[in-house]
């Protein structure tokens, strides 16, 4: 598998650390941010194959990262796959509307979260703009 790079959005710090073992054990290289504004410069600056994002961070949230990347042509192919702790129901149908590939709630099972991202990267068969709870 190629080494690709996956950008972990997420203030807390051991969420981050969580997925970077997860995904540098699956060989994956990653990338961090703590918040929107970090996230965007990072996204624009590193171009990941692939961005793990939270919705609730500071200095704007998750929809505004994906609104900014997903408004700019050079990062509007990057898929986005929100895994959030806000309620389902109210945030995936505007996740996926706003251009994120998949939804995944927190606390999120390990091997859903590499299928999701498998597919996402297109390892495995395509990701049709999918949530899962």
């Amino acid at each position: 598998m190629p080494n690709k790079t996956i950008l972990i959005v997420d203030d807390d710090p051991d969420i981050r650390e969580g997925m970077q073992v997860r995904l540098e054990y699956n060989g994956y290289g990653t990338r961090f941010a703590a918040d929107a504004m970090s996230a965007i410069a990072v996204a624009r600056k590193e171009r990941p194959d692939l961005i793990v994002l939270d919705l609730g961070l500071p200095e704007g949230d998750g929809f505004l990262v994906i609104e900014q990347l997903k408004g700019e042509t050079a990062s509007d192919v990057i898929p986005i796959i929100v895994v959030s702790a806000r309620d389902a129901r109210a945030n995936q149908d505007r996740a996926i509307r706003a251009g994120a590939t998949a939804y995944l709630q927190k606390p999120v099972n390990n091997a859903e979260f590499l299928v999701v991202i498998r597919k996402a990267l297109g390892e495995l068969a395509p990701l049709e703009n999918t949530a899962h709870e």
